[in-house]
Formats: C-alpha cells, sequence, structure tokens
C-alpha cells in the first residue's frame, strides 16, 4: 500500500514537472528590448543614438590607456555578451521588416501632428486624434488616412512578432510592451493615454 501512494505521489509530481517544463513564458526583458530597437528606429532615434555611442567611445577610448583597452577586448573575447545567453526572441521577420519601414516612412507626416498635440498614442498602443481643434480643416481627411493607415501597420506589426516566435498567443503583451515603448520614446510636450484612458502630456 505504501509503495503504491508513493508511485502516485511520483506520477503526479512528474507530470506536474512536465507542465512546468512545457510552459513557456513571455520572455517580457527580450520582447522590451526589440519594441525599444524597432520604436527608436521608426521614430528616427537609432541614428542618434548610434552618433552618439560612438563619439562617447571615442572620447572613451582616447581617455583610456593603451593596456585597458587591450585588457577590455580580451575580456570582451574570452567572455562572449549576455546577450547569447538571453533566449531568442524573433523581431526580425520579411512581414516586420517591411511594417517597420512604412511606419517609419509615415512618421515624418505624423510628427507635426504628435508636436501639435492634435495626435497621441493611446494606451492600446494604437494613436488617436487628441485635439481635432489642433488640425487645420483642410488637413484632417489627410489626418484621419494617417492614423487608419498607422494604426493597421500597428496592429499588423504586434502580430507579425507574435507569429514569427510561434506564439500568436503573445500579441497582448506584445502590445502591451509596445504601449509602454512608445510613451517612453515619445519626445517632451507629445500626448498619450494613461492606463485609464486619459490624456497626458509628458
Amino acid at each position: 500500500m505504501k509503495v503504491l501512494r508513493i508511485g502516485g505521489v511520483l506520477t503526479i509530481l512528474t507530470l506536474l514537472a512536465a507542465c512546468v517544463t512545457i510552459n513557456i513564458y513571455f520572455p517580457a526583458a527580450q520582447a522590451e528590448e526589440a519594441a525599444e530597437r524597432i520604436v527608436d528606429d521608426i521614430l528616427g532615434k537609432k541614428k542618434q543614438q548610434e552618433e552618439q555611442i560612438r563619439d562617447e567611445k571615442k572620447s572613451s577610448s582616447l581617455d583610456q590607456p593603451l593596456f585597458r583597452q587591450i585588457a577590455d577586448r580580451a575580456v570582451e573575447f574570452l567572455i562572449p555578451s549576455a546577450h547569447a545567453a538571453q533566449p531568442d526572441f524573433n523581431a526580425s521577420s520579411p512581414a516586420i521588416r517591411k511594417l517597420q519601414a512604412s511606419m517609419k516612412e509615415r512618421n515624418s507626416a505624423l510628427t507635426p501632428y504628435y508636436d501639435s498635440g492634435a495626435v497621441g498614442f493611446t494606451r492600446d498602443a494604437m494613436i488617436a486624434v487628441h485635439d481635432a481643434a489642433a488640425i487645420p480643416l483642410k488637413e484632417r481627411n489627410k489626418v484621419q488616412g494617417l492614423i487608419s493607415s498607422e494604426n493597421s501597420d500597428r496592429s499588423a506589426l504586434y502580430r507579425a512578432i507574435a507569429d514569427a516566435n510561434g506564439h500568436p498567443e503573445w500579441e497582448p503583451e506584445i502590445r502591451a510592451t509596445f504601449a509602454r515603448t512608445w510613451v517612453d520614446k515619445a519626445a517632451k510636450g507629445w500626448w498619450y493615454q494613461n492606463a485609464q484612458g486619459g490624456w497626458v502630456q509628458k
């Protein structure tokens, strides 16, 4: 009887362990990094950051003694970057790149409306009219068209990222990650919706 009980307990523990192993958690940190890269590129911040990093590296390498530079490079060679050990999160399929390029191209037309407060970021990672009075009457149809196209691309982007990772059920988490990232990367003075749906100026 005792043997049967122990066997039953072991069976239950094995099944529980199998469930834990099969369950794949949403890689929040990797998704956030991917969202930051994509949003920076769309908003045109990627080039600025690359130039800033290049300038910082140049100035720091001039300040460092030669032996320190050699030691740093040796450490980098011997100990691969921590990113290599992180779970793979795919945010670079042909569909994603196409949507990203489309949004990047449209951003130059949308930026003046972000700047004026006419358009803002919504809490569900989309965009919407914040202040219709800030849009000249003759431009209203154009702005609605831009918003519609942008929102269509944004929805498709979040879905494409989820599909590229083989987890369509991750789409809500990806959307939530992008919602935070759009706000984080918004320029000062731009408008966005808080968690309750109220408009806030950054």
